[in-house]
């Protein structure tokens, strides 16, 4: 049994994102374009296995914010196209890394990439996405640019280490949990944003605005990603409720409701979490557990607190499409249906 929450105002969130996809719309047909012929190696395996993930209908919302971003700094040329598909080469090649330290099955809806290829080839075509990324931000020429991604895939990486640690841990705190996600996930936001500044060459009050509301959007966005898991609908996630639990993830949630639970209820948690002893009923009894101590409806407000830090960013540009279509992108993080 699930736990619906119900947000003020709610609609639907591509209307939310309609703003942002409009905008970059001619940008991102170029950007697709750049990332299918990037994505091609004379090895057969690479492109075949990039494509399977590549077409598999992510929103490729971090590249849309590289190319907002860039329209918000007044930028002319086109090196944001290229910088955009790094961006999204950079993202695609965590999600291959992170489905084998995960050991998830699915990845948007279909068969993970490393179930059908094997560890060792996910892990390698990501290297080779990485290296890719990192010969289009080379011919952008922005040294900027440059920094603020091969930084930013730095933090990436350490992220996932931490995630390592942290991974069955119940004992993981709210600050251990975030640390993790403004490592592996707002830290791409932040760089994506960021990198629209960096080429226009921009002031720096200017990129450190657009790197607070990416690293902020990023964390709203995760935190959601962490209610949706116990509660969302499987169409709207691209896997299945409950994933998180079974693959043992200590999520927000997860560690809001040990820290308040009764010693009985945090016994259970180290059961089939840490010990990886679970089943249906056992994903029907967190959903309870989630219910009985607010865990989803916090992490929510967790996550609303991220946005507003996010759009208080943005306060220091003047109002253009590019700024309403970025602090509508907030909403749609956040506004996500239950």
């Amino acid at each position: 049994m699930g736990v619906v929450v119900k947000l003020a105002g709610a609609r639907d969130p591509k209307a939310r994102l309609a703003p942002l996809v409009a905008l970059v719309e001619e940008d991102m047909v170029h950007v697709n374009r750049i990332i299918l012929d990037r994505a091609r190696s004379n090895v057969e395996l690479i492109p075949e296995l990039a494509r399977h993930l590549i077409d598999s209908g992510g929103k490729r919302l971090r590249p849309m914010l590289t190319l907002a971003a860039a329209k918000l700094c007044n930028y002319g040329d086109d090196g944001h196209v290229r910088l955009a598909a790094s961006v999204e080469f950079m993202h695609t090649a965590t999600l291959l890394h992170d489905d084998v330290v995960d050991e998830s099955n699915l990845r948007r809806g279909k068969t993970a990439a490393r179930l059908l290829w094997g560890n060792e080839a996910s892990v390698l075509v990501g290297d080779f996405l990485l290296g890719q990324a990192f010969k289009m931000m080379v011919d952008v020429g922005s040294l900027g640019a440059l920094r603020i991604l091969s930084d930013a895939a730095a933090v990436i990486a350490e992220g996932e280490v931490m995630q390592l640690i942290t991974a069955k841990n119940t004992e993981t705190t709210e600050d251990d949990y975030l640390a993790v996600i403004d490592a592996k996930t707002a830290a791409l936001f932040a760089a994506a944003a960021e990198v629209g500044a960096a080429v226009a060459e921009r002031p720096k009050s200017e990129a450190a605005a657009l790197r607070s509301y990416g690293r902020n959007l990023g964390l709203a966005f995760q935190l959601v990603d962490d209610a949706l898991d116990y509660s969302g609908e499987p169409s709207m996630l691209g896997k299945s409720v409950g994933d998180d639990f079974r693959e043992g993830m200590i999520t927000l949630p997860v560690v809001l409701c040990y820290r308040r639970g009764t010693s009985t209820e945090r016994a259970f948690w180290e059961r089939t979490l840490k010990e990886g002893d679970s089943d249906d009923d056992d994903l029907a009894e967190a959903m309870r557990l989630m219910a009985r101590h607010n865990a989803l409806h916090d992490t929510m407000e967790r996550a609303r607190h991220y946005g507003s830090i996010a759009r208080d960013a943005l306060a220091i540009f003047p109002e253009s499409e590019p700024k309403a279509a970025l602090l509508e992108t907030i909403e749609f993080c956040v506004d996500r249906p239950f």
